[in-house]
């Protein structure tokens, strides 16, 4: 089955993160990912170099179903090989800093003199426009900017940055929501047209719907380490084995349910905690008789307890548990042949499409892997490297998988 973005060529300048995971959503949707990287390798193949062969966990992670083409864009041969990359392409992605791609000459208005159709999307730290255009950005940066680090901690340990890349993965979302959104544009006009997302807007935005809180009292709301600002009991406790449980009870049904598996039946009778008002008044009560009674057995037993009881709850697992369950595992996880690394476990996408389902087609490339392979596909076949593009340092066959 082809996927619905087959036929669509997307040429990827980004790097590390946000950038990276915004081609491969597009390229798991069908689309031909031609990633571009200076002679060196873009930054995230020197981060997390965990495997054998010095592969880096970032860049194996972010950049299946790419073609790899090695561009010194300090060149004048490589800005005119990428010229002409983007004068083929549906789709061009990058996360410089606004201006950068303009004082090389391949901004967006000089790209659309060849190519009309041109989407072009940038994905930038703070925006292309304000005070702070020019600040450079990563994901704990933007998450401190955002306000999102002020929400998370508790009282005694002070702002918390999250254990995930918020700022780096909720920003590409957006960006391949923009692309879609563009491409369907173009059906109807047949033009292009720049799509810009910053990483603060984007973060700011899933703070929702907290800014409600905000707007409505002027306030920020307490950080509560895994309890719930607005809503009780609502947090993690530990059973007798040293394991958590996370307990949520967001409406009365749960509420009564939690207190039938808790052995617990008086105190919805209690006006401590008739209702959930009242239960955040007494907050701290609630939740002593709650890990009380969680700290006399075991997470199984509570696990088989509240399971059969329908109480809103999960045990708090690592990864080890997470991709041992079968759910997970046979769900989310494919292995593909790398050919340096082996075999690398890879992510599919959650995205389940019937009619056109998403992919994993080819492993990471390797630096440079498909550089004349791109260059004879745009008629700039023997490309040298004194003319600014690289053929691989490791010569492979193409990765069939």
């Amino acid at each position: 089955m082809n996927g619905v973005l087959d036929g669509v060529r997307v040429l990827d300048l980004t790097q590390m993160v946000a950038g990276p995971l915004c081609t491969l959503l597009l390229g798991d949707l069908g689309a031909d990912v031609v990633k571009v990287e200076p002679p060196e390798g873009e930054t995230s193949r020197h981060i997390g170099i965990n495997r054998p062969g010095g592969e880096s966990d970032y860049f194996l992670s972010m950049n299946r179903n790419k073609r790899s083409i090695v561009l010194d864009l300090k060149t004048t041969r490589g800005i005119e090989v990428l010229k002409a990359l983007a004068a083929q392409s549906d789709i061009l992605v990058e996360n410089f800093r606004p201006g950068t791609m303009e004082k090389l000459g391949i901004g967006y208005e000089s790209l659309l003199e060849t190519n009309s159709g041109l989407i072009y999307c940038g994905l930038t730290g703070f925006g292309t426009e304000g005070p702070y255009r020019d600040r450079p950005a990563l994901d704990p940066v933007i998450q401190a900017m955002s306000g999102v680090m002020q929400l998370t901690g508790t009282a005694t340990s002070g702002p918390l940055k999250m254990g995930l890349l918020m700022s780096d993965f909720v920003p590409p979302l957006f960006g391949v929501i923009g692309i879609m959104a563009a491409l369907r544009a173009r059906d109807a006009s047949g033009l292009g047209q720049r799509v810009d997302v910053s990483m603060l807007d984007a973060t700011v935005f899933s703070m929702v719907p907290r800014e409600q809180y905000y707007f409505a009292t002027g306030k920020t709301p307490e950080r509560l380490g895994n309890a719930h600002y607005q809503l009780a009991p609502w947090n993690t406790y530990a059973t007798s084995d040293e394991r958590h449980l996370m307990v949520v009870s967001h409406n009365q049904k749960y509420w009564l349910n939690l207190l039938a598996a808790t052995g617990q039946a008086s105190l919805a009778t209690d006006p401590r905690f008739c209702d959930n008002a009242a239960r955040l008044r007494h907050r701290d009560a609630l939740d002593a008789l709650l890990a009380a009674a969680f700290a006399q057995d075991s997470l199984a037993h509570w696990t088989r307890r509240l399971t059969e009881h329908e109480v809103l709850f999960s045990p708090v697992r690592d990864l080890h548990e997470v991709f041992s369950d079968p759910v997970v595992r046979d769900s989310l996880v494919q292995t593909v042949t790398h050919p340096t690394a082996g075999e690398v476990p890879l992510l599919r996408s959650p995205i389940k499409l019937q009619r056109n389902p998403t992919r994993i087609r080819s492993a990471p490339p390797l630096l440079g892997q498909h550089t004349q392979e791109i260059l004879a596909e745009c008629g700039l076949a023997d490309t040298t490297t004194a003319a600014g593009a690289v053929s691989p340092r490791v010569k492979v066959a193409p990765v069939e998988l």
